[in-house]
């Protein structure tokens, strides 16, 4: 439950994203479909991919019935570049033009590493790095020879920049992406394409997480735990970030990566940080022998 209820609300004016038009990855469920849904409801025209065009397009038509919105959803596999290639056609022949990439496909496993098969760590590789990859790059010549001012958002994550045990094949694929940001942001930025990222903390998805975490593990590891918060991310705090960075009220961020964790990562960064543990009797009892020292 959120202490302030107003940040279950939208943050920017209606029209915000009125008349662009937005391509994002793995678009039909969990946090794709909820910035998807808020884009919308901001005029922008939406482009949703995945390689389940049955759940794309439920999804489409969900989001079209809730909003009014323009949405198109199209089958894609963002390993396979010329998949990316048709995505950018079939967008352009249904809006005129493509102004934001999100790339938010992902996969993922939590195993102890050497349980995992050379063809799973590669499986993550593929669809994170290479398909973020494929997708930007595709996106970034387009933008280029048509002299379009883009704009591209990365889904990472904390441990992007901290690295994380059982989660290695995901933390070097998105370690990627993050360096891919920066890197383009620096290249592309004199064309006019803005490049950055979002790393989130715990934002449960039902789907998701139940393949991530099965039986009883999520309330075993429960994750509020682990916030200073205390408490779980909400999809909407995601979503009035994401639309920020895609609108042109944040036209000189470039190159960023912006946390959006709760202080989830920082908590466990310190190394004393595990003490809030400790009971008022255990703190006194500490104190009586520190000044007896």
């Amino acid at each position: 439950m959120l202490n302030n209820p107003g940040a279950m609300e939208g943050m920017l004016k209606s029209d915000a994203l009125k008349g662009k038009t937005i391509i994002i990855t793995g678009g039909g469920t969990g946090l794709g479909k909820a910035m998807g849904s808020y884009f919308l409801k901001l005029g922008a025209n939406l482009v949703i991919t995945s390689r389940k065009l049955d759940v794309l397009q439920r999804t489409a038509d969900e989001m079209k019935a809730e909003t009014g919105g323009e949405v198109l959803a199209v089958a894609c596999d963002v390993r396979k570049y010329e998949e990316v290639e048709n995505v950018l056609k079939q967008s352009i022949e249904a809006f005129g033009r493509v102004d934001v990439l999100l790339n938010n496909a992902a996969g993922n496993f939590i195993s102890p590493t050497e349980r995992l098969s050379a063809n799973a760590f590669s499986s993550v590789i593929d669809i994170v790095l290479k398909g973020s990859v494929n997708c930007s790059l595709a996106l970034g010549k387009y933008w280029i020879a048509e002299n379009i001012p883009g704009n591209i958002l990365n889904i990472v994550t904390t441990y992007a920049f901290t690295g994380s045990a059982y989660v290695v094949p995901s933390a070097c694929a998105k370690g990627g992406v993050l360096a891919m940001t920066r890197s383009l942001a620096v290249e592309w930025g004199r064309r006019g394409i803005r490049t950055n990222a979002i790393a989130p903390g715990p934002f449960p998805t039902k789907g998701a997480w139940e393949r991530l975490l099965p039986g009883d593990m999520a309330q075993k590891f429960d994750f509020r735990n682990r916030v200073p918060l205390k408490r779980v991310g909400e999809h909407q705090e995601l979503a009035n970030l994401a639309a920020f960075l895609v609108s042109d009220f944040s036209r000189y961020i470039n190159g960023e990566v912006i946390t959006i964790d709760g202080g989830e990562w920082l908590q466990g960064a310190g190394q004393f940080n595990a003490l809030e543990m400790v009971s008022p009797e255990m703190w006194d009892a500490i104190e009586k022998n520190t000044k007896g020292k």
